[in-house]
C-alpha cells in the first residue's frame, strides 16, 4: 500500500524536526565535513550526533565518506539546501511582520476609557 503524498511530506518534515538535525544541515550547505568539526561545531555529546547522523542518513539527505578513521558528512544532494534557504527566507518574512507588528502595539499606547465612565469612586 502506497503512502499519500501529503503522509509522505509530513513524514519528512517531521525527520527534519530536531534542531541538532537542522544545524548539522546548515553545516554541511558548504561542502562535506569530518564529524569531528561537526562535533566542534554543535557543542553536542558524540552519541547523540552519532544518533542524529544516523536519522539523517537513513532517510538518504547525508552522505557519510569514511577516509582512514575520519569520517565525513555531506549533503546528498543540493535541493536540501535550496529547502533550508527557503526556511530562512519564509521566518525572515515571518519574523519582520511580527516586529512591525510589535512596532505598531508600541507606538500607539491609546489610554482604554474606564468602564464607570469616568466619574470618582
Amino acid at each position: 500500500m502506497q503512502v499519500p503524498l501529503y503522509q509522505a511530506k509530513a513524514e519528512f518534515f517531521r525527520m527534519l524536526g530536531h534542531p541538532v538535525r537542522i544545524r548539522v544541515l546548515e553545516l554541511l550547505q558548504h561542502g562535506p565535513v569530518p564529524v569531528r568539526d561537526l562535533l566542534a561545531d554543535i557543542d553536542i555529546e558524540p552519541s547523540s550526533l552519532s544518533q542524529q547522523l544516523a536519522v539523517l542518513r537513513r532517510s538518504g539527505i547525508v552522505v557519510s565518506i569514511r577516509e582512514g578513521s575520519t569520517v565525513t558528512y555531506a549533503l546528498a544532494g543540493g535541493d536540501v539546501a535550496e529547502l533550508l534557504r527557503a526556511a530562512r527566507r519564509i521566518l525572515t518574512d515571518l519574523l519582520a511582520g511580527q516586529s512591525e507588528l510589535l512596532a505598531e502595539l508600541r507606538q500607539v499606547d491609546v489610554p482604554v476609557p474606564s468602564a464607570s465612565g469616568g466619574g470618582e469612586e
